[in-house]
Formats: structure tokens, C-alpha cells, sequence
């Protein structure tokens, strides 16, 4: 081990096969040139939220408009990804769930070290751990209470990663006692420890970047990506990314993105959630953004559809795919019929309109959704991809910014729903879930800052409930021991015990009533773990 390399994290068995001593070294070279360029961008975030809040205006860049001006498209698209219509996510931690993932049926699976996973020390390097047998075909699980064997399949979904965003650090890794950027820790390894092998497979290292902001964003991770490449002797192009538009800074530089990363994108997605609560964050210390219920601010509402339509239209200009959204629902046995049969509706009508507005595919995040999603995709058009179709509409400023009406659209229901998921979402979080499933929803920390984000906003100007109550820290409290009650009574004494309901239900009150808000929920309970 490098001296001026530090890990505090517990080194279990096998972990040496992904954090090497050569691995580490990688990891090292990437901090080195490019983590003070890293910390400089996140600084002008800082700038341009201090914009926004002194009455600044989001808008299209005047600096790039010859970007958008010109005529361009992106480098190319390999084989495999060519068919990408029913994406399946979800962490790579534990086996059996990444197997079945990869065995779904999908055409890929985003295997996620962001949203969906408590980035624990043991769960990243047993995530990349997982992530490797599979692509070297090594993975099997055995279900010690049912017996069921969990193995892969001849054919499995395409491996997409996602690693963690350029806010996040990883605190078990210093580089002369700096901690490391999540990104530059995720997407390093996964390429030290499985590029050639993917390549040799006949695919390839294929990821998914999030919560980028900036064009500029995008030409670091270019650098460091084709840096990367050079570094492991791969032809310039080989790694491939799928940028997620899920903040409304994002969505007025999409072709900006596209450029930045022509050699290396194949597409950019739709993250919804993400995306709301973006939308929402932004424009809090505004009063400009007061939205519904979240139950009522769906792909339907304007100007959530016009983000859509527009990243549909901007990538197939460019020769690149426009992804949509995620369905959250799960279908289970378990679940009462009408529960099901209300979701499998919602998710019909959902891909109905993203497949009639263009989107190439769409993201689902339960195998039990795979099949239904693949028949509308494939019934509403031939061959894999729509990248010849386009909405053909003029959307400006003022149509991405167009929040719905929010006379009589907030209720208790929508406070209830957002403190379900935000107790429920942490408790779980805490003790090393980043995904669940609340309300038959399956939630995960994009969901959460959703419900985070309405409450602190509506605890902020005390916005009015549809039977004329003010939303104020004293309902909250009612609500909250209200909820408690409820998750006891539903799952049991002895479970609700086991799991950290009431100290999750404490965090998330406060986040929500501080004066200043958090960027990421996922930043201060990172050093609570």
C-alpha cells in the first residue's frame, strides 16, 4: 500500500481483488489531476444557487449558442446498446437481487452504487465484488430459507453503472489525507477491475452519470474518462455514458452535455425524481416553486412533460438516445389485487405516453414490470430504438418553468405520504438498505429528497392544506406520532424495534425544519454511518 494512500474501512475477505495495491495507485492518478478541477465546480454551484436566489434567471447559455447552432452528432453507438427499451435498476448488493436483475429480461440493468445504495464501506467493495463475478460469470446465491438457487442466465440484460455524483466523497479513502471523490472511486474501479474483461466479452464499460449541472461537469468526467482510457490502453470512445438530466439546470444545457461528451455518450435520461426535487430546491428561497401533492405532479403536468419532449427531441437531433423515466411500482403476490391492478394501469398509461412522445425506453424497477413495459414499447414501434422520431415542438424558457396551480392541492394525504417515505426511507437507509419498498412504491434517496424537499418548502411559507389548515411544525408533529403508529402497527412490535423508525422519524423532522436547507439528504447521513 501507498504511504500517503490512508483506508479506515475493514478490509474483509476478497476486498483485495478490487482496492489492489494497483487499483489504489489508479485511483490515486485520478485524485491527483483532476480532484481540485472537481472542487472548483462544486464551488460555482454554490455561485449560481446565490444567482437563483437573488432573482437570477435560469435560461438557455448565450456562450454555447453556436453549439446548439451547428450541425453534429455524437461518435457512435455500440451493438449492444443499440435496444435499450426496458431498463431494470437497483444496487448490486445482495446477490440474489443482482442476479434476478440481470436475469429479468431486460434489455439493461443499471446497477446502482447512487441512489439505491447506503454507501457503506462493505456495501461498495461488495458491490463491485458482485458486479465483477457477474461480468466474469462467477456469481450464484443459494436462498437459505426458501432453497431457491440463484444463477445467470445464458443471455442477461446489458451492465450499465452508475457511480455516485461529484458531490459525494468517500470518506473511507484519503489521498494525503483528502478524502476521495465518489465518482473518481466508483467509476475507477469498475474500470481497473472490469474494462478489458467487458470488452473481451464482446460489450463493453458502459455507465450512467448523475446530478451533473454544468456543461463544464460534463468536460471534466470527459477528461477523466478518456484519461482512464488511455491509462488502461483502451481505444479513446470505448467507455460509454448515459448522462441523467434529473436538475433543471441541467435540462437548458442538454446539447452542451451531448458535446462535451460526443465521443463517450450514447444518450441522456429523464430522472423525474431527481428532477423534482431539483426543480424545487433551486427555487426555494424564492417562493416560486410551491408544488401539489406529489401524487398529482406527474409526467402529465406541462411543464414536466416539456422536459421530456424536449430531451427527446435534442437527442435524436444529435444521433443519441432519449431515455425516460422510472416506474416505481412493484407488483407482487403479496400485494392486495387492486393495489396491483392500479399499478400495472398507471405504468401502462406512463410508457403509453413516454413511448407516443419518443423516448427510446424506460426505466423500471422491479422484474415484474419488465414484461409489460417491453410489450408496450414494442407494440408502439418497430426495430430498437425511435431515434428518427421528434415532437417537433418550439419549448422555451417559460415552458420548462410552469409549475401547476396550487389552489386546494396540497392535503394531509400528500403530508402523510411524505413522511411515510421519509421515515421509512431512513430508518432502512440507516441500517444499510438504500432501497424499499414504502407504500407498494419502491423508494430510493431520489424519492425521499422529493417528500423532503415539499415539506421543507411548505414548512416555509406555510402553505395552506385544502381544508384551509396551515402546514406548520405542530401538525408535523401530530402527523409523525400518527405514522410511527401506523409502521408499528402494520409490521409488528418486535420488527418495528429492530429497525431505527423513531430516530429516522427525529432526522428527517429536523431536516425539514432547518432554516438551511440540505443540498443532499444523503451528505449529512453519510457521516451518520
Amino acid at each position: 500500500m501507498k504511504e500517503n494512500i490512508e483506508i479506515s474501512g475493514k478490509i474483509l475477505s476478497r476486498y483485495k481483488e478490487i482496492i489492489s495495491d494497483e487499483a489504489l495507485q489508479f485511483i490515486k492518478e485520478i485524485h491527483d489531476q483532476f480532484n481540485e478541477k472537481r472542487l472548483e465546480l462544486l464551488n460555482e454551484r454554490k455561485k449560481r444557487q446565490k444567482f437563483i436566489d437573488e432573482g437570477g434567471k435560469l435560461d438557455f447559455l448565450e456562450e454555447t449558442k453556436k453549439i446548439r447552432e451547428s450541425n453534429w452528432k455524437i461518435k457512435n453507438i455500440p451493438h449492444d446498446l443499440l435496444k435499450r427499451q426496458v431498463e431494470i435498476t437497483g444496487p448490486p448488493i445482495p446477490k440474489k437481487m443482482l442476479i434476478s436483475a440481470l436475469n429479468s429480461g431486460a434489455d439493461c440493468y443499471m446497477t446502482d452504487l447512487e441512489d439505491s445504495l447506503t454507501p457503506s464501506f462493505d456495501n461498495l467493495i461488495q458491490g463491485q465484488l458482485n458486479i465483477k463475478d457477474a461480468i466474469n460469470r462467477k456469481i450464484d446465491f443459494i436462498d437459505q430459507e426458501s432453497g431457491k438457487e440463484y444463477k445467470l442466465k445464458d443471455k442477461t440484460a446489458v451492465l450499465i453503472i452508475r457511480p455516485r455524483g461529484l458531490h459525494l466523497s468517500e470518506k473511507n479513502v484519503k489521498i494525503n489525507g483528502e478524502r476521495i471523490s465518489g465518482t473518481f472511486f466508483d467509476l475507477g474501479l469498475s474500470l481497473f477491475n472490469n474494462a478489458n474483461k467487458l470488452i473481451k466479452n464482446g460489450s463493453g464499460p458502459y455507465f450512467y452519470l448523475p446530478k451533473l449541472e454544468h456543461y463544464l461537469e460534463c468536460r471534466l468526467l470527459n477528461e477523466v474518462i478518456s484519461f482512464c482510457e488511455k491509462k488502461l490502453s483502451l481505444k479513446i470512445g470505448m467507455v460509454k455514458v448515459t448522462v441523467l438530466i434529473e436538475t433543471i439546470n441541467a435540462v437548458f444545457q442538454m446539447e452542451e452535455f451531448l458535446w462535451e461528451l460526443k465521443d463517450h455518450i450514447v444518450g441522456l435520461n429523464a430522472g423525474r425524481w431527481d428532477y423534482l426535487f431539483s426543480y424545487q430546491k433551486v427555487y426555494r428561497n424564492t417562493q416560486k416553486v410551491i408544488l401539489p401533492d406529489r401524487s398529482k405532479v406527474n409526467m402529465f403536468v406541462p411543464f414536466m412533460a416539456n422536459y421530456n419532449k424536449l430531451l427527446v427531441d435534442t437527442c435524436h437531433k444529435r444521433g443519441a438516445f432519449g431515455m425516460g423515466g422510472m416506474s416505481a411500482q412493484v407488483i407482487a403476490k403479496s400485494n392486495p389485487e387492486e393495489i396491483n391492478k392500479k399499478a400495472l394501469d398507471s405504468v401502462q398509461k406512463d410508457k403509453e405516453r413516454e413511448s407516443k412522445q419518443g423516448n427510446d425506453g424506460a426505466w423500471v424497477a422491479h422484474p415484474s414490470l419488465v414484461e409489460p413495459v417491453k410489450k408496450i414499447f414494442e407494440k408502439n414501434f418497430k426495430g430498437p430504438n425511435q431515434l428518427n422520431k421528434f415532437n417537433n415542438i418550439k419549448i422555451n424558457r417559460r415552458d420548462l418553468l410552469d409549475e401547476p396551480k396550487i389552489e386546494n392541492a396540497i392535503s394531509e394525504s400528500g403530508i402523510r405520504e411524505n413522511l411515510q417515505e421519509g421515515i421509512e426511507y431512513l430508518a432502512y437507509w440507516k441500517i444499510g438498505t438504500g432501497c424499499s419498498v414504502v407504500n407498494y412504491l419502491m423508494a430510493d434517496a431520489a424519492t425521499c429528497e422529493v417528500s423532503r424537499a415539499q415539506l421543507w418548502v411548505w414548512l416555509k411559507y406555510k402553505a395552506k392544506l385544502d381544508d384551509g389548515r396551515t402546514v406548520d411544525e405542530k401538525l408535523i408533529d401530530v402527523l409523525i406520532k400518527d405514522e410511527l403508529s401506523k409502521i408499528k402497527s402494520r409490521i409488528g412490535e418486535k420488527n418495528f424495534d429492530s429497525v431505527p423508525f423513531v430516530e429516522a422519524s427525529k432526522i428527517f423532522k429536523e431536516m425539514i425544519i432547518k432554516k438551511d436547507f440540505d443540498d443532499f439528504l444523503t451528505i449529512p447521513l453519510y457521516e451518520k454511518i
